[in-house]
């Protein structure tokens, strides 16, 4: 691995300078390195971050992949990693007019990242050098506690999927001082709505009441209030001092909890495992914008290379190399989901819709398809309709607000069905469905969506972890409930109950119906790393 010639540095930096000018916004600093098909495999289980903790399943995927190279010989045409300053990497053998194309594709991910308002807990964070930290203080914790430092390592990843990246994100732009007192808090919350049942109406009076006094008295206001409120609920004092003044020490995920809260790793002797603990799951967090905003985030590197390299000079005599590239990246698949493809269509589309004047209240009035066909207000707000995409957009919200039937029609998309052909025993493929919602839902099954698995405090104690997840219509892998409960139980010290539904098919009265669904609550304990699972 070494940084590109100062030749195609100097390709690097016109790139930049006209992709600016098209309104792109990055770092000026950046390191580009060129690879050999070897080193891809290497870094790709370290999602490409060379300063990563080594970890065995790193090698196992690096077998892998070495195995899939000798099947079937491809070379990745770059990769770029979220980082300060950007590093991008590059096949050794990619022609100068490949390179502008893909250096225009890098920049558009590079704008993602340093835009995108998922992205944002990672503006400011050097995450390579921050890895290579941890890597060495893995490494000197394994020259102490040797294969111990692996366990922990393989029981905090077995969770690190379950990250409360959302909440930690909230956290973190929630200014601490619009936080209440312990008090008002306790009087709004439990007080009133748990113990006083107070109707909604006279909460909303006793709210608006609150709000009002702040505003006359300022810093005043709650003791003025509260003294009110002695005199007609004599029993708050005797309950806030009971139930409220306990500080709520708020948590984003199991792995936080545990690091927290377990008394297995609070004894002195354990305390290295919680900077295990941390590392994975700060490793985690960092890496949820790029997992929750793929399609968006190729879609727009996708449309940036299109709209640039077309314009650009340098692809003369090249039209027809471009053709063939561009179509194998971009190209819709009828069969699985192109995440390239079908951003790059949205992307264009919001674009079309927003240069016609769709995306207004007058249009979305109109049914009469022929007059929505024509409807053209010619406002030319398709460039800036498309930045406020990339700026504020996840692929949930991309898929969600804009894949309807006038989409999935213009660019012919469709639900692909699969079936056994039992007398020539081949799998056939058809067509299953047209209709924008059933497709809206396949793209939807495909985004990450981990499993909600909450702590239920009122059951935990230092012995026992109680879990609950919570039922979306989706059950838990149950191949992988057993091992993760054994490392959970590892590192809390003790017995852990997990709550969770699990659903068996009915088969159905008649053939041809689809089976009916049953669903069942179930709890499993695991002790001394013996699973029960228990039917509730």
């Amino acid at each position: 691995m070494e940084l590109i010639s100062q030749h195609v540095k100097g390709i690097m930096e016109e790139c930049k300078r006209r992709a600016r000018a098209a309104g792109l916004s990055f770092d000026n600093e950046s390191l580009e390195y060129i690879v050999t098909n070897r080193d891809m495999i290497e870094l790709s289980p370290k999602v490409m971050i060379p300063t990563l903790y080594d970890y065995w399943a790193n090698d196992v995927e690096v077998l892998k992949e070495q195995g899939k190279y000798k099947l079937y010989p491809s070379n990745p045409y770059e990769t770029v990693i979220n980082s300060r300053p950007a590093i991008s990497f590059y096949n050794d053998n990619n022609p100068d007019w490949l390179n502008v194309m893909i250096f225009y594709h890098v920049l558009g991910h590079v704008d993602m990242f340093q835009n995108n308002i998922l992205f944002k807990n990672t503006w400011n964070d050097d995450f390579v050098g921050q890895a290579l930290a941890d890597k060495r203080l893995i490494a000197n914790l394994r020259s102490e506690y040797g294969r111990w430092v692996d366990y922990v390592i393989e029981f905090a990843r077995g969770i690190d999927n379950i990250t409360g990246y959302f909440s930690e994100m909230a956290e973190r732009e929630y200014p601490a001082e619009l936080d209440p007192s312990a008090r008002t808090a306790f009087y709004f919350g439990p007080f009133l709505q748990e113990l006083v049942k107070l109707p909604t109406a006279d909460y909303y009076r006793e709210l608006d009441k609150y709000n009002k006094l702040v505003d006359e008295k300022g810093t005043a206001a709650e003791e003025l209030f509260f003294t009110e409120v002695r005199g007609r609920y004599p029993e708050f004092v005797a309950k806030f001092e009971r139930q409220g003044a306990k500080k709520e020490t708020r948590y984003h995920d199991l792995l936080q909890f545990i690091h927290d809260r377990s008394p297995f790793l609070k004894k002195e002797e354990n305390g290295w495992m919680r900077s295990v603990l941390q590392i994975v799951r700060n490793t985690a967090l960092y890496f949820q914008p790029q997992i929750r905003s793929k399609i968006l985030n190729e879609g727009w590197a996708s449309y940036w290379h299109e709209e640039l390299f077309l314009r650009d000079e340098r692809i003369v005599g090249h039209e027809s190399d471009y053709a063939r590239v561009n179509s194998g990246v971009t190209s819709i698949s009828r069969v699985g989901l192109n995440p390239y493809a079908v951003g790059l269509r949205l992307i264009r589309w919001v674009e079309e819709l927003a240069d016609k004047g769709k995306m207004s209240r007058r249009f979305q009035q109109i049914h009469d398809a022929n007059l929505r066909e024509a409807f053209n207000e010619k406002t030319g707000a398709g460039k800036k309709a498309i930045f406020a995409l990339r700026d504020n957009f996840s692929d949930f919200m991309l898929i969600n607000t804009f894949v309807d039937q006038e989409f999935v029609d213009r660019f012919d998309l469709f639900v692909v069905g699969k079936r056994l052909d039992e007398a020539r025993g081949v799998w056939q493929y058809y067509i299953k469905s047209r209709k924008a919602d059933d497709y809206k839902q396949m793209l939807l099954e495909h985004l990450y969506h981990p499993p909600v698995i909450e702590v239920a405090e009122e059951r935990t104690s230092d012995k026992c972890l109680a879990l609950t997840h919570r039922f979306e219509g989706k059950q838990l892998v149950k191949d992988f409930i057993g091992e993760t409960l054994i490392g959970i139980e590892f590192l809390w010290g003790g017995e852990v109950t997990l709550d969770t539904t699990e659903i068996t098919l009915k088969k159905p009265e008649n053939e041809g119906d689809a089976p009916e669904r049953e669903y069942h609550p179930v709890r499993y304990h695991c002790a001394n790393r013996k699973i029960v699972r228990e039917t509730l």
